[in-house]
Protein backbone atom coordinates (compact mmCIF):
# COMPACT_ATOMS: atom_id res chain seq x y z
CA UNK A 1 0.00 0.00 0.00
CA UNK A 2 1.29 3.20 -1.40
CA UNK A 3 2.35 5.95 1.44
CA UNK A 4 -0.58 8.17 -0.02
CA UNK A 5 -3.15 5.45 0.76
CA UNK A 6 -1.83 4.71 3.86
CA UNK A 7 -3.01 8.61 4.51
CA UNK A 8 -6.09 8.76 3.05
CA UNK A 9 -6.99 5.45 5.29
CA UNK A 10 -6.09 7.17 8.48
CA UNK A 11 -7.84 10.34 7.39
CA UNK A 12 -11.44 8.56 6.58
CA UNK A 13 -11.33 6.48 10.09
CA UNK A 14 -10.32 9.62 11.51
CA UNK A 15 -13.23 11.58 10.55
CA UNK A 16 -15.22 8.10 10.96
CA UNK A 17 -14.28 7.70 14.53
CA UNK A 18 -14.74 11.76 15.14
CA UNK A 19 -18.07 12.31 17.38
CA UNK A 20 -18.81 16.05 16.46
CA UNK A 21 -20.17 15.96 13.04
CA UNK A 22 -22.45 13.50 11.61
CA UNK A 23 -20.80 11.05 8.98
CA UNK A 24 -22.54 8.83 6.08
CA UNK A 25 -21.25 6.27 4.38
CA UNK A 26 -22.82 5.26 1.14
CA UNK A 27 -21.17 2.23 -0.41
CA UNK A 28 -21.40 1.18 -3.79
CA UNK A 29 -22.99 -2.22 -3.55
CA UNK A 30 -26.48 -3.46 -4.65
CA UNK A 31 -28.93 -3.44 -1.79
CA UNK A 32 -26.13 -2.24 0.52
CA UNK A 33 -27.50 0.73 2.92
CA UNK A 34 -26.08 3.77 4.35
CA UNK A 35 -24.29 3.59 7.60
CA UNK A 36 -24.25 6.58 9.87
CA UNK A 37 -23.10 8.02 12.68
CA UNK A 38 -24.39 10.79 14.62
CA UNK A 39 -23.45 13.09 17.78
CA UNK A 40 -24.54 10.82 20.23
CA UNK A 41 -28.14 12.20 21.51
CA UNK A 42 -31.20 9.91 23.41
CA UNK A 43 -33.43 10.91 20.23
CA UNK A 44 -31.24 9.94 17.55
CA UNK A 45 -33.66 6.78 16.32
CA UNK A 46 -35.97 9.04 16.24
CA UNK A 47 -34.22 12.15 14.14
CA UNK A 48 -33.36 9.39 11.55
CA UNK A 49 -36.96 7.85 11.38
CA UNK A 50 -38.51 10.97 11.35
CA UNK A 51 -41.58 9.57 10.94
CA UNK A 52 -40.98 6.88 8.04
CA UNK A 53 -41.99 3.44 8.32
CA UNK A 54 -38.78 1.25 8.13
CA UNK A 55 -37.02 1.78 11.44
CA UNK A 56 -32.98 2.55 11.71
CA UNK A 57 -31.10 -0.38 12.18
CA UNK A 58 -28.60 0.20 15.46
CA UNK A 59 -25.23 -1.72 14.91
CA UNK A 60 -23.90 -1.95 17.97
CA UNK A 61 -20.48 -3.55 17.10
CA UNK A 62 -19.75 -1.43 15.02
CA UNK A 63 -21.68 1.92 16.56
CA UNK A 64 -23.13 2.74 13.77
CA UNK A 65 -26.83 3.58 11.81
CA UNK A 66 -27.96 1.39 9.09
CA UNK A 67 -30.95 2.94 6.52
CA UNK A 68 -31.76 2.99 3.54
CA UNK A 69 -30.04 3.62 0.70
CA UNK A 70 -33.50 5.89 -0.51
CA UNK A 71 -32.45 8.08 2.88
CA UNK A 72 -29.82 9.72 1.45
CA UNK A 73 -30.97 12.85 0.13
CA UNK A 74 -33.17 13.59 3.08
CA UNK A 75 -30.41 12.51 5.52
CA UNK A 76 -27.82 15.11 3.84
CA UNK A 77 -30.44 17.75 3.90
CA UNK A 78 -31.71 17.47 7.34
CA UNK A 79 -27.79 16.98 9.02
CA UNK A 80 -26.97 19.93 6.94
CA UNK A 81 -30.27 21.94 8.42
CA UNK A 82 -29.85 20.59 12.15
CA UNK A 83 -26.20 20.11 12.70
CA UNK A 84 -24.64 22.79 10.07
CA UNK A 85 -22.79 20.38 8.35
CA UNK A 86 -21.87 16.65 7.66
CA UNK A 87 -19.36 14.58 6.60
CA UNK A 88 -20.13 11.99 3.24
CA UNK A 89 -17.89 9.24 2.30
CA UNK A 90 -18.68 7.51 -0.97
CA UNK A 91 -17.03 5.35 -3.82
CA UNK A 92 -15.44 7.10 -6.60
CA UNK A 93 -13.19 5.60 -9.69
CA UNK A 94 -11.03 8.38 -11.07
CA UNK A 95 -11.05 8.61 -14.80
CA UNK A 96 -8.56 8.83 -16.92
CA UNK A 97 -8.30 10.67 -20.69
CA UNK A 98 -5.91 10.03 -23.23
CA UNK A 99 -5.90 8.76 -27.23
CA UNK A 100 -4.19 6.83 -29.63
CA UNK A 101 -2.79 9.89 -30.88
CA UNK A 102 -1.27 10.41 -27.48
CA UNK A 103 -0.01 6.43 -27.15
CA UNK A 104 1.44 6.48 -30.82
CA UNK A 105 3.38 9.98 -30.65
CA UNK A 106 6.97 10.39 -31.62
CA UNK A 107 8.84 12.88 -30.06
CA UNK A 108 8.57 14.70 -26.77
CA UNK A 109 5.39 17.12 -26.51
CA UNK A 110 2.41 15.91 -24.98
CA UNK A 111 -0.63 18.39 -25.29
CA UNK A 112 -2.83 15.45 -24.15
CA UNK A 113 -4.67 15.70 -20.18
CA UNK A 114 -2.07 12.58 -19.72
CA UNK A 115 0.14 15.24 -19.29
CA UNK A 116 2.91 12.73 -21.05
CA UNK A 117 2.06 10.07 -18.33
CA UNK A 118 1.11 7.54 -21.31
CA UNK A 119 3.20 9.35 -24.34
CA UNK A 120 4.51 7.46 -26.99
CA UNK A 121 3.95 4.20 -24.53
CA UNK A 122 1.27 2.14 -26.95
CA UNK A 123 -1.64 0.59 -26.03
CA UNK A 124 -0.98 -1.31 -22.91
CA UNK A 125 -5.08 -2.32 -22.96
CA UNK A 126 -8.02 -1.04 -20.48
CA UNK A 127 -8.98 2.12 -22.99
CA UNK A 128 -12.12 2.58 -24.01
CA UNK A 129 -11.18 4.45 -27.71
CA UNK A 130 -13.98 6.72 -28.72
CA UNK A 131 -11.94 8.09 -31.32
CA UNK A 132 -8.32 8.98 -32.72
CA UNK A 133 -8.37 11.62 -30.42
CA UNK A 134 -10.00 10.74 -27.47
CA UNK A 135 -9.96 7.53 -24.98
CA UNK A 136 -11.43 6.85 -21.32
CA UNK A 137 -10.56 3.77 -18.69
CA UNK A 138 -11.62 4.39 -14.95
CA UNK A 139 -9.57 3.24 -12.18
CA UNK A 140 -10.05 0.85 -9.46
CA UNK A 141 -12.91 2.01 -7.04
CA UNK A 142 -11.95 3.99 -3.92
CA UNK A 143 -13.30 6.11 -1.16
CA UNK A 144 -13.51 9.86 -1.14
CA UNK A 145 -14.54 12.17 1.57
CA UNK A 146 -16.20 15.79 1.30
CA UNK A 147 -17.23 17.98 4.56
CA UNK A 148 -20.80 19.34 3.06
CA UNK A 149 -21.66 22.72 5.29
CA UNK A 150 -25.34 24.38 5.08
CA UNK A 151 -25.59 27.55 2.83
CA UNK A 152 -25.62 30.61 4.99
Amino acid sequence: MSSSLEHDEVRLKSIWNQGAIPVILRRGGKGQRLRLRLPFSVSNRLWLQDGKSTSPKWIADGKYWEVPKAWFNDLVNRALADYGKIYVIQPYREQEKCAPACWNAQGHECQCSCMGANHGAGNYGGWFVVSDTFATRWGDQQLACRLMLRNQ
